[in-house]
């Protein structure tokens, strides 16, 4: 199956994808839980700016070397705590527009290696519920099975998590319907 006949799945399900997104995060709003504050946020910034650190991902306590694990004073940092893994991004009003871009070419990557799976499993003219189980999965493991091992290794609670597998789940659905509805009958 030549894989021209599967751009349109692929742009109508990114595109598709997108919308739904949008829907989800600025209507229904399910993701506000997902960040918590700090007590005093301004005592908070003001410790990480004196230090000035670069936009990048931090944990505290810092432990390059898992034989440091052993140390008892090492060890008393992690029980006394904070123990954190801390992003920091550039200083600057978040640039939505970039990101929204870069979500949308996400969106694009995972309905294109769907396809890609898709030519290499189904034929032309392919019964729709086997196309929809093939493309639904393969998305579904694209937008959401990845996520797991954040919470797993970098302690994103464990609801968070499940909120972007829900959103997995509803992209997932939206690619595979995208991919049924546009499927190329047998030639």
């Amino acid at each position: 199956m030549p894989f021209g006949s599967l751009w349109l799945p692929v742009v109508v399900g990114s595109v598709a994808v997108f919308v739904v997104s949008s829907i989800l995060h600025m209507v229904i709003r399910h993701h506000r839980a997902d960040y918590k504050r700090f007590g005093d946020e301004t005592a908070v910034g003001a410790a990480i700016r004196k230090d000035k650190p670069s936009p990048g991902y931090y944990v505290i306590p810092y432990c390059d070397d898992m034989a440091k694990m052993k140390d008892p004073e090492f060890r008393k940092k992690y029980e006394e705590g904070p123990v954190a893994v801390i992003a920091l991004l550039e200083s600057k009003v978040p640039a939505m527009g970039k990101n929204l871009v870069q979500w949308f070419v996400f969106c694009f990557l995972i309905c294109f290696v769907t396809a890609y799976v898709a030519r290499h499993t189904l034929t032309f003219g392919q019964d729709a519920m086997t196309v929809f189980r093939i493309t639904s999965t393969v998305s579904f493991m694209g937008f959401g099975i990845g996520c797991l091992q954040e919470s797993i290794w970098k302690g994103i609670p464990w609801g968070n998590t499940v909120r972007f597998l829900i959103d997995a789940f509803v992209y997932s659905v939206v690619t595979g319907l995208s991919f049924l509805l546009l499927w190329p009958a047998a030639g």
